[in-house]
């Protein structure tokens, strides 16, 4: 296991690059380089009164400066609170009352803001000290690493799904070192070879953990963009694989569709060195993963290394994987027998009612995982569909000062994820979260079906479709909410109407129409399924 504080394993054997891209700019830095800055960081931290075990909040976009920030907090023994930034400008004032609302539930000793985004955040009596990267300052000869208890927090993780009741996921140092080693372990990684790319956010768990940190602790080559840079120009994802010979990279699957049209324009790229494509953070789309393999096929992408595994907070990232260029693999159920009888039979993929799930592989070294009856907790037989259960080294310890949420989430050490999911040979497959199934007749409709066949339709916004249940006087009713740019909505109407009886085998109660940007979004990007049907009792979505 790698030691603790949590920082580059040893400069003088691991010293890669990290190479931090800003629109087109590109800054090459080696790992001992951004170790120093860090130590002088550290020095300066704790000359702002910080001592092990405080957290310090930081906002601000992936930068040089935030990445260094990171790492002097855990080399200052402290805990590290990444915020998460506005996903639009549209929603400034809920993104700094939910940024409040994370630095005040954190019990923040000192807020690190970025100078583009100090000014939204106007100082306030009890506020945490707050201070730009250049207050913090000192030499790294002065540096003098402190005693530091495994279990003590490295990071405070706020779940993607937070919104007005933000909970703050517990990572201590152990469990992010465990799962550390399991990512290791999982992609065999290699320092004088491998070249991770991403432009994932930081305040995620997969971007900080999944890539940055266990790029950190091994000083392996990273290329870092933010967010901001690659939705600016989608297609130069793929150009920086090409450009440094990336090997190893992530995505969601709006971002891999993304890719899978900038694949199909773009003419020179080389992909073959990708040998971890990996499809995570929301329900994979197996249509969505073929399409962008075939896509992939002239530029040199191998198909087997574009493949799902699982992951969420609650492990620090990384839960299950499968073999290293495995590919998709896919496991074809009846749909019917799936919806009435909550048994993933295995069907025919060319059979009518066919069902695809992706297989996302075995748990990561340290983890254990089971498939219970949701409400007798009684362990389930193989592809027997209930709540997955993970228990091991890398689970959290619980939400931070909240000791009714953490009971509720745990039956003895087992970590309880509110997922649906079966068990295929040991490997794990997930159906889709239990609070959204949509009960209709007896049948456990899952949302995903309506909001991927919908989203097909001429005028729906892709990827911005919500399908929730409500509950009538006397049966459960399916309503479906799309984005469209179009403003003659009645045709998109009874198309979407149509297409959701022909999938499903329902009729939808009501079909609502908004304009773009109006369905609620996690910081990660997730669709909002809850705070959406709040809003639609609310009467508080305004229809096209």
């Amino acid at each position: 296991m790698h030691t603790i504080p949590l920082r580059i394993a040893d400069p003088t054997r691991h010293d890669g690059t990290v190479t931090f891209v800003d629109g087109d700019e590109h800054v090459p830095v080696r790992w001992s380089e951004l170790d120093l800055d860090a130590k002088a960081m550290a020095v300066g931290l704790v000359a702002r009164g910080v001592r092990p075990g405080d957290h310090v909040a930081l906002l601000s976009p992936t930068s040089r400066e935030l990445v260094t920030a990171i790492e002097a907090i855990w080399l200052a023994g402290a805990t590290v609170v990444v915020l998460p930034l506005p996903m639009r400008m549209s929603s400034i004032e809920e993104f700094v009352d939910q940024t409040r609302r994370r630095i005040e539930g954190a019990d923040t000793r000192l807020l690190i803001v970025d100078p583009q985004l100090a000014p939204f955040i106007e100082p306030q009596p009890g506020d945490p000290a707050m201070v730009g990267f250049e207050d913090l300052v000192g030499d790294p000869g002065d540096y003098v690493m402190p005693s530091i208890d495994p279990d003590s927090l490295a990071v405070l993780q706020f779940t993607s799904g937070s919104t007005s009741d933000p909970k703050g996921v517990m990572l201590p140092h152990r469990v992010v070192l465990a799962n550390v080693d399991a990512i290791d372990a999982a992609l065999e990684l290699d320092m004088s070879t491998d070249v991770a790319v991403s432009w994932l956010p930081l305040y995620h768990d997969m971007g900080l953990i999944g890539i940055l940190t266990s790029a950190m602790v091994r000083g392996v080559n990273l290329v870092l963009a933010g967010p901001q840079t690659f939705m600016a120009s989608p297609s130069r994802w793929m150009q920086w694989i090409s450009d440094y010979k990336g090997t190893i990279t992530a995505g969601p699957n709006f971002a891999w569709v993304l890719a899978t049209r900038a694949l199909k324009r773009l003419d020179g790229l080389d992909l073959s060195h990708l040998r971890v494509g990996l499809n995570g953070a929301e329900p994979v789309d197996a249509k969505g993963v073929e399409a962008l393999v075939a896509a992939g096929e002239r530029h040199g992408l191998r198909a087997g290394a574009v493949f799902p595994a699982f992951g969420m907070a609650e492990v620090a990232i990384a839960g299950t994987f499968p073999a290293l260029m495995s590919g998709l693999r896919t496991d074809d159920v009846d749909q019917r027998v799936l919806e009435t009888e909550r048994y993933a039979a295995p069907l025919d993929a060319d059979a009518a009612g066919v069902k695809r799930f992706a297989r996302l592989g075995k748990p990561v070294k340290g983890l254990e995982i089971r498939v219970v009856d949701p409400v007798s907790g009684d362990p389930l037989k193989e592809r027997e569909v209930g709540e997955l259960q993970i228990r091991g080294t890398s689970v959290t310890t619980g939400y931070y000062k909240r000791p009714d949420a953490t009971a509720a989430t745990f039956d003895g050490d087992w970590l309880k994820t509110g997922d649906l999911a079966y068990l295929v040979e040991g490997e794990l497959v997930i159906c889709g979260r239990i609070k959204d199934v949509i009960i209709v007749a007896g049948r456990n409709v899952f949302p995903e079906d309506v909001e991927r066949s919908v989203a097909e339709i001429e005028g729906v916004r892709a990827g911005n479709v919500i399908a929730f249940g409500i509950q009538g006087s006397r049966r459960e009713g399916l309503v479906v909410v799309a984005e469209t740019k179009l403003t003659d909505a009645s045709a998109i109407r009874e198309s979407v109407a149509a297409r959701i009886r022909d999938v499903v085998g329902m009729s939808a109660d009501e079909v609502v129409l908004v304009s773009p940007g109006t369905l609620p979004k996690t910081s990660s990007g997730k669709l909002q399924r809850s705070l959406c049907r709040d809003r639609y009792l609310d009467k508080a979505l305004e229809a096209v």
